[in-house]
């Protein structure tokens, strides 16, 4: 007989797991087509439009009026970008939850009660996602919750955060942002110094208020690497390390446009050029900039350590058979 031949009892089972493996995959393939689930998903959709149309109106206004939260239009499409990059991961199988599903509904439906009761309207918006984790463990089950997960938990990221919140972090991130931005001018050598949370530079006075003080990058710069996370698919110990960056890329972002306006604020004397840089124009590049600091911190992170191939003992030998041969 010769070696790696397969013996009548090997082939046979062979055979049986091929035809196995062929029966789950029709399976999978009939289930993922089932009609009823198709059906299940309009109805929801229905039901979802009926209940949450206040909802989505209240954030398409807020995102049109407030600067801070206006890359509120870009998370869905982001969210569906990402389940498109990972459709690959796509689960063959349709296993409805019924009982996971309808509890995350019903524990949207009290997260609601409770915002609206508190008037806490930020709760309104998360109840909103929780309730499509439900209708999606409900309709399609939990492999497709957890390929659709990451896409679920950017939506977060269109609602905005409970002003009892933003009043928390906005003053200690107002005065990190004079402390880092007054040391950038001081290093650029201009005559800087910060009294409060006000920039004295030259004969000018740089207010730095509750709008600058740059929860909005920091917002923002968490949802980017939250999308760098998803389309890149790092490591964990990666991972962790990016997360980790975005406070201080967040930080460095907003202190350099405070800095960039106090250098304008020395060399331009249009006040109107300034604001409308400080406010509009500088607002714009601020994500970029820590786009391409978090593409740094990736290529950082990939030379960090070199590649090693792992071979075993008979490919070594095989190997240098090879390369002595030659």
């Amino acid at each position: 007989m010769l070696r790696g031949q397969p013996t009548g009892t090997e082939s046979r089972h062979s055979m049986s797991d091929n035809n196995k493996a062929a029966a789950d995959l029709t399976h999978g393939m009939k289930v993922a087509r089932n009609p009823g689930a198709l059906v299940s998903a309009v109805l929801l959709l229905l039901v979802f439009f009926w209940a949450y149309l206040p909802t989505a109106r209240e954030l398409i206004h807020i995102w049109s009026t407030q600067a801070d939260y206006s890359h509120g239009f870009l998370v869905v499409p982001l969210a569906l970008l990402f389940l498109y990059l990972r459709r690959d991961l796509r689960p063959a199988r349709i296993e409805p939850r019924y009982r996971d599903g309808l509890l995350l509904m019903l524990l949207s439906l009290v997260i609601r009660i409770v915002g609206l009761r508190y008037s806490f309207d930020s709760l309104d918006g998360y109840s909103l996602v929780c309730w499509l984790c439900g209708a999606v463990l409900l309709v399609w089950g939990r492999a497709y919750f957890v390929w659709m997960l990451p896409s679920l938990l950017f939506l977060l990221f269109m609602v905005p955060l409970p002003f009892q919140l933003e009043r928390l972090l906005s003053v200690p991130l107002q005065r990190v942002a004079t402390t880092l931005s007054c040391f950038i001018l001081q290093s650029l050598g201009q005559p800087a110094f910060a009294e409060g949370t006000t920039i004295m530079i030259g004969t000018h006075q740089l207010f730095v208020e509750q709008a600058c003080s740059g929860l909005r990058m920091f917002v923002g710069a968490f949802a980017l690497a939250f999308a760098f996370l998803i389309a890149t698919r790092r490591e964990l110990w990666e991972q962790t390390l990016l997360l980790a960056s975005v406070v201080p890329i967040s930080l460095l972002a907003n202190a350099l446009r405070i800095a960039a306006t106090g250098l304008l604020y020395q060399y331009v004397a249009d006040e109107a050029t300034v604001q409308q840089w400080s406010h509009d124009l500088a607002g714009i590049f601020m994500i970029p900039l820590a786009a391409a600091m978090f593409a740094g911190v990736l290529w950082y992170m990939s030379h960090l350590f070199r590649a090693v191939e792992t071979m075993t003992m008979e490919e070594v030998m095989g190997r240098e058979r090879l390369e002595d041969a030659h």
